[in-house]
């Protein structure tokens, strides 16, 4: 006996316009809340707490100091005038030199770029260790990092000019980028090690397997994956370095004083009136690399963060 075969019966199918998207958003508010006013509210005021004192720094840079001592703090310049900043880059007194505060730029590029290498390269190979290839004693070596990490300058400044006297390289471009890698080394290894932890063990068991080495597992394997942190590390080791003020004059040497101190002394080395049009540039250019640091890769350090810098 044969039988019939009833085919299903299909749902009909939906309007187009019917159709649910799975990225619609729900309708904007017809009403504005209190909470939503009081929430913007809060956003201004907050921003314009922490721009107003960039503003007035920009105003008074620009303007002679005929408009300062006759203007409002909050005045717009009547005419744009660079010369504060031409002669703060490049005349400006720091005690008895004024050759400008373009020597301590030259200065403070000159301890970045190996403090922030060497800093980075340290953190990145004990915090590898420290994950993966768990030696002896590294919990302790790590909590040591950490209490490192929280203590203050002023504790190890004259135990390490002692040492570092007794050496005979106190007062020199080594010495300070020395200071540098050993202060940032705690902060960096907490990075690295938090970053690593959060990669699969099953890539560094792999590459064991494989006959690979602490070395070569580190740079074919962990190394490639360690953009983001990189990048976040930095930026950190950046905008730490080329603001530190008390490290650079107690380590670097007369020779060697970064931007910061001779920010300080420029703005202390005045004869007869204050010129706070130069000062106020000084200052700004003194900022500028931490600023155009942030601006140009703040993207990549909120995608670092995100990535695993926080991760453990």
């Amino acid at each position: 006996m044969s039988r019939s075969i009833v085919p299903a019966a299909t749902a009909p199918a939906l309007p187009l316009s019917d159709t649910p998207d799975a990225n619609a958003r729900g309708p904007r508010p017809k009403t504005v809340g209190i909470g939503r006013v009081g929430l913007y509210a809060f956003l201004v005021i907050a921003a314009s707490f922490f721009l107003l004192p960039a503003v007035v720094m920009v105003l008074t840079s620009l303007k002679t100091m005929d408009e300062i001592r006759l203007g409002s703090i909050f005045a717009l310049p009547l005419s744009l005038d660079f010369s504060a900043w031409v002669s703060a880059w490049s005349s400006a007194c720091t005690g008895l030199n004024c050759d400008g505060i373009r020597v301590g730029f030259w200065n403070s590029v000159k301890i970045l770029v190996p403090s922030v290498f060497f800093s980075i390269a340290a953190g990145a190979i004990v915090g590898y260790a420290l994950s993966f290839w768990r030696v002896k004693g590294a919990n302790v070596l790590f909590a040591v990092l950490l209490i490192g990490a929280f203590m203050p300058y002023q504790v190890f400044i004259y135990p390490m000019v002692r040492t570092f006297s007794a050496v005979g390289i106190y007062n020199s471009l080594a010495c300070i980028v020395i200071i540098h890698v050993i202060f940032g080394l705690p902060i960096m290894t907490l990075l690295f090690r938090n970053f690593y932890a959060g990669l699969p063990q099953e890539l560094f068991n792999a590459a064991r397997v494989d006959g690979a080495g602490f070395w070569r597992i580190f740079a074919h394997v962990m190394l490639p994956m360690s953009t983001p942190i990189l990048i976040v590390a930095a930026i950190l080791q950046i905008t730490h370095i080329w603001n530190d003020f008390i490290l650079g004059l107690v380590f670097a040497g007369r020779e060697n004083l970064p931007m910061t101190v001779q920010l300080n002394n420029v703005v202390n080395s005045t004869y007869g009136e204050r010129a706070y049009n130069l000062n106020m540039a000084a200052t700004i250019l003194t900022a500028a690399v931490p600023l155009v640091v942030y601006f140009v890769s703040g993207r990549w350090f909120v995608r670092g963060i995100a990535a695993g810098a926080v991760k453990g």
